[in-house]
């Protein structure tokens, strides 16, 4: 098959996407998303990881946030909220109506991955875009007090402010890949890890049977991107979650817990003095801006991903 197969969650995965398809041809380049973060609320499908690559690639999502869509309204949670309803999770009213379609094909018996080619091809994304398994698969998370909870109450129903003492991915051993992942995973020439969180957005996608497998026997042509720089996450709660979970909060943190599946770690600029102590731990190092601040930066650090020997 050859080309490069991405290992996809959140913001960080759909910003580099955005580089991907700049330098990787499009039916050379697949998405395996985190499908760990879905949800049911309202009686409707909600897939964030998904639908935060679609927007972002497509040029459509929020500018402001990094998720939902550019020029959203909000209608009709005002009126879910006026009538004493769910409302702590925002859905706009555009996004509402992706919502919609995938639960009405989905409840026409239609799997998670067809469902998702419709959107993306929609959006006019040409690339190939899959769910990680079309099997449901939850991330729940342990807090204290409260025990187990959903990531989405944990994430945005208490903003990711509470600490968490263990991750687990409820319904990961029942699961099976989606069609064309094993595929595009064993065929890629490059395999690249997306700078997502590992906990939360990288470990879900693994956890479903054979796709760890593949990562660790293809070690070698396996690059990760960090998502933290300077001991801090640029977006969300990796960093705090590294810590909780028996990792320091640095590249060093990041490779320890990719040692096994990745070969090669890119880091930032500002990490150049700890590469030693990633290299300590078995894995082969680039040092490039990974701060995906402008189209530029974003490209170059996607030729990097494709090929680390380009920035050595």
């Amino acid at each position: 098959m050859g080309g490069v197969a991405v290992v996809c969650g959140g913001v960080g995965a759909a910003r580099l996407l955005n580089g991907l398809v700049e330098v990787v041809a499009a039916d050379e380049l697949t998405a395996v998303v985190n499908v760990g973060d879905d949800m049911e609320l309202h009686g409707l499908h909600i897939s964030p990881d998904l639908d935060t690559v679609v927007y972002t690639v497509s040029g459509q999502v929020s500018r402001e946030r990094g998720w939902g869509l550019e020029g959203e309204t909000w209608q009709a949670m005002e009126m879910v909220g006026r009538y004493g309803g769910a409302d702590w999770f925002s859905l706009g009213d555009r996004d509402l109506g992706t919502h919609l379609f995938r639960t009405d094909q989905l409840g026409l018996g239609r799997p998670l991955s067809e469902v998702t080619a419709d959107i993306a091809s929609a959006w006019g994304l040409d690339f190939t875009i899959l769910p990680v398994t079309d099997d449901r698969l939850r991330t729940m998370v342990t807090v204290p007090d409260d025990g187990e909870i959903s990531f989405q109450e944990y994430f945005v129903g208490r903003q990711h402010s509470v600490p968490v003492t263990s991750v687990r991915f409820d319904g990961a051993e029942r699961t099976r890949p989606a069609p064309g992942v094993l595929d595009a995973l064993n065929g890629a020439d490059r395999i690249v890890v997306a700078p997502s969180n590992p906990a939360v957005s990288i470990d879900p996608v693994l956890a479903v049977p054979g796709v760890a497998e593949v990562l660790r026997r293809r070690r070698e042509a396996v690059v990760a991107v960090s998502p933290i720089v300077g001991g801090k996450a640029l977006k969300g709660p990796a960093d705090r979650l590294l810590v909780e979970l028996g990792r320091e909060s640095s590249v060093v943190g990041v490779a320890g817990w990719y040692r096994d599946l990745v070969g090669t770690l890119v880091i930032d600029e500002v990490d150049r003095d700890l590469a030693d102590e990633v290299a300590a731990l078995g894995l082969e190092v680039v040092v490039t801006e990974t701060i995906m601040a402008e189209p530029a930066i974003t490209r170059r650090l996607a030729e990097t991903a494709v090929d680390p020997a380009s920035a050595r």
